[in-house]
């Protein structure tokens, strides 16, 4: 996968390249990824991306031209059914795990980070595929929002998380609906424990030290959770 990111504030993105599962993920070839300045696109020599909104009011908002030229720039020339434009924002739709799962199977992504007090809405309504959110809440601006995306997409592709079906059965999955027979996309998996069994009298449930495993996937099944 390849995926772009349009930022005012590119060398944010440098320690979260080199990263975790970021790093390995272009390490093995499963991720292709660069942050842009949207700057490069300014309308003048000045550098300027941003403007007054119309009919008064705080702040700036991002103006128009050069998010679309950026987007001529970095678009691909094949048929965009596996592109996806994506703006980070906080009038998107909340970003979850399923979302997640279907934008793993697009082959690029431009992601825009919005800043300021937003974006020009013909760029929401004429350029992007999909506005999202990570929250119901106001941060600086879209970058922190995109290395969320980038870090939830990137575990998904093929080769990135080292275990197969690791990422199949943990909190809203699809394969911990099977276990808990449940088809719902809002479950948290069940508690897990490791060694000592016992610590300052604290203990890991006898079941799980039974090595009845029949046993142990009902009780992992009961203590599956609703998110709240």
């Amino acid at each position: 996968m390849k995926i772009d990111i349009v930022t005012l504030f590119p060398e944010l993105f440098t320690p979260f390249f080199k990263w975790s599962m970021v790093r390995k993920g272009q390490q093995i070839g499963a991720l292709k990824i660069e942050a842009h300045n949207l700057r490069k696109w300014a309308i003048d020599k000045r550098g300027t991306v941003d403007d007054h909104p119309y009919g008064g009011g705080p702040g700036m908002i991002l103006r128009i031209e050069p998010i679309f030229n950026a987007l001529q720039a970095l678009g691909s020339e094949s048929k965009r059914s596996k592109q996806k434009i994506i703006l980070l924002s906080a009038k998107g739709k909340t970003f979850n795990q399923k979302m997640a799962i279907e934008l793993a199977g697009a082959n690029h992504l431009i992601l825009i980070c919005g800043h300021y007090e937003g974006v020009d809405e013909r760029i929401r309504k004429n350029l992007v595929d999909q506005d999202i959110s990570i929250g119901n809440y106001i941060i600086s601006g879209g970058e922190i929002a995109a290395m969320v995306a980038v870090d939830a997409i990137n575990r998904l592709l093929p080769g990135v998380v080292s275990k197969e079906n690791a990422t199949e059965i943990e909190s809203f999955s699809p394969g911990l609906s099977k276990i808990a027979k449940q088809s719902s996309q809002h479950l948290i998996e069940f508690p897990q424990y490791t060694r000592p069994d016992n610590f300052q009298g604290l203990r890991v449930p006898k079941i799980l030290l039974s090595g009845n495993h029949q046993e142990i996937n009902k009780w992992r099944r009961k203590h599956i959770k609703k998110q709240k």
